[in-house]
């Protein structure tokens, strides 16, 4: 099998805007303010080209998280693929959530937190640092955004 060459950083965002457009799915860590213990789950997601988009139960640890710390930690994509998003976490209770947004978000995940009888809120994660890799080859340069703030040129 011949290796394939490393990535330019550019067309490392192009690939990256583009995973987030089409994926659906992705691991999700957050941890409590008083706790050294990180919690990690799966979750379905929408990119709106500048935040994610995710649901998830009020009372459950990511959601009791979400709420007290206000950031996450996000994986997109396989091991040899990777998008890690770090960022800030702002609560969307459901009748707050524009219903195109919401349509948006249960049209491409197959799933409407608005139907189900449990409290979910809908959580808007914004984006401060983004680092994409498929390989050794690719760690360096592999951060595409600091302070929330594209390093690559569109």
């Amino acid at each position: 099998m011949t290796p394939v060459p490393a990535r330019t950083v550019q067309q490392r965002k192009t690939d990256t805007l583009r995973r987030l457009e089409q994926d659906v799915d992705a691991w999700v860590a957050t941890a409590a303010e008083d706790g050294p213990v990180p919690h990690l789950v799966p979750l379905s997601f929408v990119w709106d080209g500048a935040t994610l988009l995710l649901a998830t139960p009020a009372t459950s640890p990511t959601g009791r998280n979400l709420l007290a710390t206000g950031v996450a930690r996000v994986g997109v994509g396989p091991t040899r693929d990777v998008v890690m998003i770090e960022g800030t976490a702002a609560a969307v209770p459901p009748a707050e959530l524009p219903e195109e947004d919401a349509e948006i978000f249960a049209g491409k995940t197959g799933f409407d937190p608005r139907e189900l009888s449990a409290p979910y809120l809908y959580f808007r994660i914004l984006p401060r640092r983004i680092q994409a890799w498929r390989e050794a080859d690719e760690l360096q340069g592999r951060e595409l955004m600091r302070d929330g703030q594209w390093l690559v040129a569109d």
